[in-house]
């Protein structure tokens, strides 16, 4: 049966060029002690944006494991499918991102909430969930309620692990199920009730994504109280801990991270805490590496910087409809965006300062990141123009991706 290793960071390359410079990432922390599990990701959205199909990441990150040696496991996720996108997943791809977030919400049939609350019913008054100090009052009206919004998008989460496991066989791949895609977070609580929907549906998930509080917007800090998060993230870790003896779920279930990137406030709590309980965690990165593309093009000035000036400068006459997708992961004050004209008079070193994820650099514009994030778009539809700047510029990008996986993530997850 495959299993994800303890530590594991899925790692986004919308355009498929940076595969090296991630596993050269993944191989530094691994000279150093840490052994992290590259998960190579992409979504059906991004795919559909850029023209790819999921056999081209697959192609990508065996042909960089290949090239450097890499005898270690690896995977390649498909992410954020459901039952209506997983198809042409399937054949090339060995960890699926199973997304139930569109289900949430929605009931289960009468006699599966019967059938659930039946089961489920013997947690109500107090729930002590061992290494939570306070125990949790849960009463049946609450169970139900839990039932009534979550049921149903475990079943989901059954169906489409059914149809990939049907189409290639029981431990032939790992298993998670997200639900970070919402409006509201989940609490310690339904996590617990949640998990235990996920083991008697049979699911043997490797990884679950709850959507955490506070905000988590794509490529940039973390937004929102650290010590309550520390707090909710080792709960949840508990509860996980629990639920496998409990329902039976797979022993080396984690949690994960979504829109993970850049959220360095949290980095040194995610690694104190889960190293305090022995603990290992997935770590998605999605995005940031076309982040750091088009750092390394603005860096590498002349034509390179141009392109991307004009990806900006675009994109700011299109931003509803890039941000549109991304609603709930990106939050992005306009009249904080540098104008045209303003731009027009930057060299490429100030742009990427302003792209450039560094805290405390005053030159760092976190709107403007942003916006670039959602931006691909504009790229893609220049692609041969983009992937020769890629080739031409190729050794001042790769180094932009790889400081910014190693420094700036995986070191300080890991206090290296």
């Amino acid at each position: 049966m495959k299993k994800l290793g303890k530590y594991s960071i899925g790692m986004g390359d919308r355009f498929g060029h940076q595969g090296h410079a991630q596993l050269r990432a993944i191989i530094e922390a691994g000279k150093k002690g840490i052994d992290i599990t590259p998960v190579w990701n992409k979504s059906n959205r991004e795919h559909s944006i850029i023209g790819t199909e999921p056999g081209d990441v697959r192609k990508e990150a065996d042909e960089v494991t290949k090239r450097a040696g890499f005898n270690k496991p690896y995977f390649v996720d498909a992410d954020h499918i459901n039952l209506d996108t997983v198809d042409r997943f399937i054949e090339s791809s060995d960890f699926f991102t199973i997304d139930v977030a569109s289900y949430i919400g929605k009931r289960a049939g009468k006699d599966e909430i019967r059938a659930f609350l039946q089961g489920a019913d013997k947690y109500a008054g107090r729930l002590i969930i061992p290494g939570i100090k306070k125990p949790f009052e849960v009463n049946i009206k609450q169970i139900t309620e839990i039932a009534g919004r979550y049921l149903f998008a475990a079943i989901k989460a059954w169906e489409t692990f059914r149809k990939i496991e049907k189409a290639k066989g029981r431990g032939t791949f790992i298993a998670e199920v997200s639900m970070d895609e919402v409006p509201h977070p989940q609490t310690p609580v339904e996590l617990f009730f949640i998990l235990m929907m996920l083991g008697d549906e049979g699911i043997p998930v490797q990884t679950i994504a709850p959507k955490f509080s506070g905000r988590f917007n794509k490529g940039v800090d973390y937004v929102g109280d650290t010590d309550d998060f520390k707090e909710e993230f080792e709960a949840d870790l508990m509860v996980i801990d629990y639920a496998v003896k409990e329902f039976g779920l797979p022993d080396n279930l984690k949690m994960s991270i979504h829109s993970g990137s850049d959220k360095f406030r949290l980095y040194p709590l995610i690694g104190s805490v889960v190293r305090k309980h022995n603990k290992g965690f997935h770590l998605k990165t999605a995005g940031t590496t076309w982040l750091e593309e088009v750092t390394g093009l603005a860096e590498s000035g002349g034509p390179a910087f141009e392109f991307v000036r004009e990806i900006y400068c675009k994109s700011l006459d299109k931003s509803e409809e890039l941000c549109a997708p991304y609603a709930d992961v990106i939050d992005i004050n306009i009249s904080k965006l540098p104008s045209k004209q303003v731009v027009s008079g930057w060299d490429g070193k100030k742009f990427a300062g302003a792209l450039r994820h560094v805290p405390g650099n005053p030159s760092y514009n976190p709107n403007m990141r942003q916006l670039m994030h959602v931006a691909y778009k504009m790229a893609a539809e220049r692609m041969d123009e983009y992937f020769s700047l890629l080739k031409e510029n190729e050794k001042t990008v790769s180094n932009c991706v790889f400081e910014n996986m190693y420094r700036r993530h995986i070191c300080r997850l890991f206090d290296l």
